[in-house]
């Protein structure tokens, strides 16, 4: 028995020695090949300490290690390990940037990058400045409590309660200023800004991430700006969120729920890290073009700041300030060299760039400086070189807008309307036409929905008052074509009733449009003007094109307030609560008279 019994002991003493010799053997070969796991895995864990996770992230990550640790080199699945303990090592656990909450030096911060803008800017400031608040009243209760409020759990609902609040969405058409915005706001918080931009984006996993067990698995696009900033609370734009689509592959505004919520991002899920990641300490402030084509469960957690764009005068500061000061240096001039005058510069916003935003006019620019700097590169020209209004031509070539209102309304039959598109405020031109003696009504320019039916209605409407609007029965009765061109531009909406309804009723009559108006409103078919959206686009865009008188519906009047003072000094409005009252103002009365004499 003894004898079996050391025989046992030295078979397993010998095996557990051959056992050591072979793994101190590979250990050997692989540190000689580079690839010595069990270093590895140390340098990793002490990473990992000292990264600062919370205690349920570390866990899974040294669990990872341990898997690492114990697979062969040569397993397929370690590239997979590898690369997401790297992932987890990479982002910002409890690396954050110091915030700057005086409201003064964001004021200083807004005022000095964007011109105008007093409403927005003063909502921004209103925004952080009850930030700084709660965290001064976080700061005493900290004080207060001393030692005995002192846990990780309680730091994050202190952290929570700082950083809970609305969520900014920045509306307006192109080159208003909606991405430098964001960006002042970073500066003037002293946070890393990161942009993301999401027009197009149709997979649901750009927002959450893939699984790990996919092929070329990556983490979605917020942990990915995370780790582009370096800190767990940047400042990150969400661009374009009214262009995500979603197709079978998911729907990506239904990951954005939980991501702007500020009840839930606390515990934001990434399908690669599968662990909860904290972004309450984020600040998402998205954009878009248009709010209609926002999902509504996205646009209730979300407060709207509309930038409708920009005056001519507004336009003027800003090209001075800014845009000349950047494109003069692009062109290789110096400061001095070159000279624009005021009236060169309004020249150009109003014969080469008829915009809300400021985008285009940065383009013309450019294209002025860069041939001034050609003359001086041929020695045709010598600095300094001032840039009058009679020279703007001799560089840019003919204006590409002129005054075709005028033109466009000295027959009866077409009206000037106003409407909102994804690239600020715009004029259209409706014309009407008596097609037929059949009662059909034809209607051309890519019409939408909504608005084929304001046609309809405007016809039913004409013909069932014809009486009181001095037209015969038969004459109403006849059929019409209304077209608006551009019909290559879809166009939709309820606010061009009133036009059409004016454009049938100038025909009819033989009254035509006065030039110098314009309108916008929803009619119904007993003749009442329903209010409509967009206001201050609209008359800004009444403004760019000349037009010095609106008609509005008479609910809008409170809208008005809205449009800059410089603006409404130079517009006259006419607030119409019927149809009738609609024609009186836009209608040349002249014609009437001379027809009724």
């Amino acid at each position: 028995l003894d004898q079996r019994i050391r025989q046992r002991v030295r078979e397993q003493v010998d095996k557990n020695q051959q056992e050591y010799y072979l793994k101190e053997q590979l250990r050997a070969i692989q540190k000689e090949l580079g690839q010595d796991i069990a270093s590895e895995a140390q340098e990793l864990r002490d990473r990992v300490a000292a990264k600062g996770m919370p205690s349920d992230v570390e866990a899974k990550v040294l669990k990872e290690v341990t898997k690492l640790e114990r697979m062969p080199a040569n397993n397929a699945e370690v590239g997979v390990l590898r690369n997401y303990i790297d992932w987890m090592l990479t982002l910002p656990w409890k690396d954050r940037t110091e915030d700057h909450l005086d409201t003064r030096e964001v004021e200083r911060v807004l005022n000095e990058d964007h011109y105008g803008l007093v409403k927005v800017k003063d909502r921004i400031v209103d925004f952080l400045a009850v930030r700084q608040l709660r965290a001064m009243q976080a700061h005493k209760q900290v004080v207060a409590e001393g030692e005995a409020e002192t846990s990780e759990e309680a730091q994050r609902a202190r952290t929570r309660a700082i950083n809970r609040g609305p969520i900014l969405c920045l509306i307006g058409p192109p080159g208003v200023g909606k991405t430098s915005l964001g960006e002042s706001i970073a500066r003037a918080m002293g946070r890393k800004f990161v942009r993301i931009s999401l027009g197009g984006v149709h997979d649901e996993a750009e927002i959450r991430g893939h699984r790990r067990t996919y092929v070329g698995a990556l983490p979605g696009r917020i942990v990915r700006a995370l780790k582009e900033a370096g800190t767990k609370n940047p400042v990150i734009m969400l661009d374009e969120i009214d262009k995500v689509g979603s197709d079978w592959r998911g729907d990506p505004s239904a990951a954005l729920l939980e991501v702007l919520d500020p009840a839930q991002n606390s515990t934001f899920r990434d399908h690669y890290l599968e662990v909860d990641l904290d972004l309450s300490e984020v600040l998402f402030i998205p954009t878009a073009n248009v709010w209609e084509t926002i999902p509504a469960p996205l646009l209730d957690r979300m407060e709207l700041i509309k930038l409708d764009g920009y005056t001519s005068d507004e336009k003027l500061a800003i090209a001075r300030d800014h845009l000349l000061p950047r494109q003069t240096e692009l062109a290789g001039l110096r400061e001095g060299e070159m000279t624009v005058e005021s009236d060169a510069v309004l020249d150009i916003i109003g014969g080469y760039t008829r915009e809300a935003g400021v985008r285009g006019l940065e383009r013309e620019l450019g294209k002025l400086a860069r041939k001034v700097a050609t003359g001086f590169a041929k020695g045709t020209a010598t600095p300094p070189v001032t840039v009058t209004r009679g020279e703007v031509r001799t560089y840019l070539g003919r204006p590409r807008f002129d005054d075709e209102v005028a033109a466009r309304t000295a027959v009866p039959g077409v009206a000037t309307g106003l409407a909102v598109t994804g690239t600020g405020g715009d004029v259209l031109f409706i014309e009407a036409a008596a097609a037929s003696d059949n009662g059909d009504l034809l209607l051309t320019g890519q019409l939408g929905d909504v608005m084929k039916e304001s046609a309809q209605i405007a016809l039913s409407y004409v013909r069932s008052h014809a009486a009181e609007l001095g037209i015969t029965a038969e004459a109403a009765g006849r059929g019409f074509h209304i077209h608006v061109p551009e019909g290559a531009v879809p166009k939709d909406g309820p606010s061009a009733g009133v036009t059409m309804t004016t454009a049938i009723v100038s025909l009819l009559t033989g009254r035509a449009v006065r030039g110098t108006v314009g309108m916008t409103g929803e009619v119904t078919l007993q003749g009442l003007v329903l209010p409509i959206g967009g206001v201050k686009q609209k008359v800004l865009a009444a403004h760019r094109m000349g037009l010095r008188e609106v008609v509005l519906p008479r609910r809008n009047e409170k809208d008005i307030d809205d449009v800059p003072e410089s603006v409404r000094s130079q517009m006259l409005f006419h607030f119409a609560g019927s149809v009738p009252e609609v024609l009186a103002a836009a209608l040349d009365p002249a014609e009437a008279e001379h027809k009724a004499a």
